[in-house]
């Protein structure tokens, strides 16, 4: 298996909107994009799935040093040959990808935000600055379109820590700002126990209602000139609104189970957007 194939494995496995954004790509911005994607989903797994925070800092610390190693042209892991080996006029930045694992980082040492404002700092590391990647690999013409991609990874966050609020208590996490939940009146405890109330379904409104701003700030701030190279993202806030009106259609039932949508529904989404933009 060459490194490319192993991204695009990685990518197909993960069942991720995304994957159905990057099936429309010509082949060296495909390449690009599935290569950025198993990145994050490599150093995304470290956190998740290493329950030893110590030996998850030694592999985000390699991951590190992996980094460096695709700036110089030795990387040693398949993702790595990827980035590498990808088209010279595609810039993906090692301080952006640095920056990443910065964020995933933070995973390790942070199970709780006092306020938005420290959310917004993870969420920006995480997601944002994926999206600022990805228009990198999409390609643009005005600088306008980075304001666009940094508020479309932040509604993709936002929208993320809605759909995972359940999964994510279960690992002991709860992204919702703390003052937030003493806003809404919703301890932290009735999360961590899948409780819910019509307090928890105002705060979850609330977190809808902030992810919607950042959809239609993302959106507004797309300039027509962009927007049929960056379709890929629009695809994929086709689908990832989508989803977060079906968590609002179901009442914000997201304590016991993950809402998502099927593959068809999925596809379908990807080929009406690519038409549309």
């Amino acid at each position: 298996m060459n490194p490319d194939q192993y991204c695009q494995e990685k990518c197909a496995a993960s069942g991720s909107s995304f994957y159905y954004s990057f099936l429309f790509l010509p082949l060296q911005r495909r390449r690009a994009i599935m290569a950025l994607y198993a990145f994050c989903r490599e150093v995304d797994d470290v956190v998740d799935e290493c329950n030893d925070v110590s030996i998850a800092s030694t592999k985000l610390a390699w991951w590190r040093q992996e980094i460096e190693r695709v700036a110089e042209g030795l990387p040693q892991h398949p993702v790595g040959q990827a980035l590498a080996g990808l088209d010279k006029s595609i810039n993906l930045p090692k301080e952006q990808l640095l920056e990443i694992i910065d964020g995933m980082e933070m995973d390790l040492t942070q199970s709780r935000y006092l306020d938005f404002k420290g959310l917004s700092l993870y969420c920006y590391r995480v997601a944002s600055v994926v999206g600022l990647l990805a228009a990198e690999i999409f390609g643009y013409t005005d600088r306008q379109t980075q304001k666009y991609a940094h508020d479309l990874g932040m509604a993709f966050q936002l929208t993320n820590i809605i759909r995972d609020i359940g999964e994510d208590a279960r690992r002991g996490r709860i992204y919702i700002p703390m003052d937030e939940l003493k806003q809404f009146n919703v301890p932290a405890a009735d999360i961590l126990n899948g409780k819910y109330s019509d307090n928890f379904t105002a705060l979850m409104q609330f977190q809808y209602e902030r992810a919607e701003k950042y959809y239609e700030q993302a959106f507004a701030q797309l300039p027509a000139v962009d927007r049929k190279s960056q379709r890929p993202g629009l695809i994929m806030a086709a689908i990832y609104r989508t989803v977060l009106d079906e968590i609002k259609r179901e009442n914000f039932q997201v304590l016991h189970q993950r809402i998502s949508l099927p593959p068809t529904r999925k596809l379908w989404l990807a080929a009406k957007t690519w038409i549309k933009a």
